[in-house]
């Protein structure tokens, strides 16, 4: 077989190199075409040599052309894998700390709450741009697999606004079907799961082994349970009084809900610090702000060690590669996909993006109908539904309202702030953004005004949260180099949190 695969956001390791790995880990893919291409050179340079060096060294002669003209590598392609962080670790440094001047601590802030929102205004007005070229230059019968964050407001805005077919793609639920089966102690592979909802919040709501009915055990085993229950207590608590589990870790869930973030005195109670994605300040900035140091630190070093082996037992989760497989093959791939609802779950809005199960083969992506949702689940993703939908129309209209608006329906803001506070910090990071928000010029110009006229509500100036660590030195992550390979090298660096809290614990 030959076709033509782009990657936008090549420069990033985490993803790149590890999704080539599954791709060419399929017999039937050795001889695609693959571009590389991203803004920063430097990164995009390094990135295309490890994955060169893997390529010889499992004996293929497949040719990486990396570029930083998008349209070049996206020409004739039938595949493109974005992976983009708009604004990188700088950008990525405003939407966590700003908001903590306001008493907004998030532990991530990628998805929903201030910097979800934010993120998303910064990725939407590329992916757009991206989508026209797509729409321009790839082939006829393209799709977009998109890893990027905020996961269903960017594939929103490409179904809706990008005219390019888009299916978003998360590790999330695979994540929590292993931890299911550890709280019983079973296998993963046995343990049927029916998962369903939105990106990050997304609720198993069947779980069987062997035809018995689990779903209402699952709150006493993960009670009993040494690591979870000390690690997972946001979502244990959201199991307890929703009655099922939701995907997402408990760092992460804590920042889309009001209820445990809000009181700085009381956020320790619901996090452990073992590892940073159960619930710690600004937790996953610093490990990519980490990870990235390290591997341009380490880098040398890196083309010494062992390349990656394209075999089927190192294939990982993640779900693009089996998509592609299964689209060009034929071979039935199930999986868990971020689409346009349209029906999939009856009580969502039929415009949003959700996440449920599907199927992929030659005919292309099946998803059957889940019907509703348990109306405590459901009433949870409607929320961030409707933040969702105003923050996808602000990016798209550059409507400063409408993202002032966003920020007062997100669950943990508005608990946390009221409106002036709200008006300001939106204005904050408006100004501080203003490279990467085309769209909002004559909005940042009224918010440069007002933050001029001095006449400001006071904030918590170089507040770090109630749970924030330092970041490692290169010297300090030198100590275990295993480990800070791990974490620059991995897509979903909370893989291994369990075992983290454990050790951390």
């Amino acid at each position: 077989m030959s076709f033509k695969i782009a990657f936008i956001g090549a420069g990033s390791i985490g993803f790149t190199r590890g999704l080539l790995r599954d791709l060419l880990s399929v017999p039937e893919f050795h001889n695609v075409e693959v571009a590389f291409t991203d803004i920063n050179r430097h990164n995009l340079d390094m990135v295309t040599e490890l994955c060169r060096r893997d390529i010889r060294e499992n004996g293929l002669s497949i040719r990486i052309q990396p570029t930083t003209d998008r349209r070049t590598a996206l020409k004739d392609a039938k595949y493109v894998i974005c992976t983009i962080r708009v604004g990188g670790l700088e950008a990525f440094a405003t939407d966590v700390d700003i908001p903590l001047k306001y008493g907004v601590d998030q532990c991530v802030g990628d998805t929903l709450c201030a910097g979800g929102i934010m993120y998303g205004q910064r990725g939407i007005a590329e992916m757009l741009s991206i989508c026209k070229d797509i729409r321009e230059v790839a082939a006829e019968d393209v799709t977009l697999l998109n890893y990027a964050n905020p996961m269903a407001m960017l594939t929103w805005a490409c179904n809706k606004y990008g005219g390019v077919r888009t299916i978003g793609l998360c590790h999330g639920v695979q994540g929590g079907h292993w931890q299911i089966a550890q709280a019983f102690g079973l296998e993963t592979e046995d343990v049927d799961i029916v998962c369903a909802g939105i990106n990050h919040q997304t609720w198993y709501v069947q779980i069987r082994h062997n035809g018995e009915d689990l779903t209402g055990k699952l709150l006493e085993a993960f009670e009993k349970h040494e690591d979870f229950s000390r690690t997972e207590k946001v979502r244990i608590d959201m199991l307890r009084r929703f009655g099922y589990y939701s995907t997402e870790s408990n760092g992460h869930l804590s920042e889309y809900v009001p209820w445990y973030r809000k009181r700085p005195d009381e956020i320790n109670d619901w996090i452990d610090l073992g590892s940073w994605i159960n619930g710690e300040t600004g937790g996953y900035l610093r490990v990519c702000t980490e990870g990235r140091n390290w591997f341009e630190t380490d880098f040398p070093n890196w083309m010494k060690d062992p390349a990656l082996k394209y075999e089927a037992s190192e294939r990982s989760h993640e779900h693009g590669s089996y998509i592609i497989e299964g689209l060009e093959t034929g071979r039935v791939y199930r999986g868990h996909f971020n689409v346009v609802n349209d029906g999939v779950i009856a009580n969502l809005p039929a415009d949003a993006i959700i996440e449920a199960p599907g199927y992929v083969d030659r005919n292309g992506v099946s998803m059957p109908r889940i019907g509703d949702l348990p109306l405590g689940p459901a009433a949870v993703c409607n929320v961030s539904i409707s933040v969702q939908r105003l923050a996808v129309e602000a990016a798209v209209s550059g409507d400063d309202k409408l993202l002032r608006q966003a920020f007062m329906m997100d669950p943990l803001v508005g608990a946390v702030c009221n409106p002036k506070e709200i008006w300001q910090m939106v204005d904050e990071m408006l100004v501080a953004q203003e490279k990467w928000l085309p769209q909002y010029g004559p909005a940042i110009a009224e918010a440069k005004a007002r933050l001029a006229s001095g006449n400001l509500l006071p904030t918590r100036e170089g507040y770090q949260g109630a749970a924030r660590l330092k970041v490692k030195t290169v010297e300090e992550m030198r100590q275990d180099r295993e480990a800070a390979n791990k974490n620059a090298g991995e897509s979903d660096k909370g893989k291994d949190r369990a075992t983290a809290a454990h050790e951390g614990g």
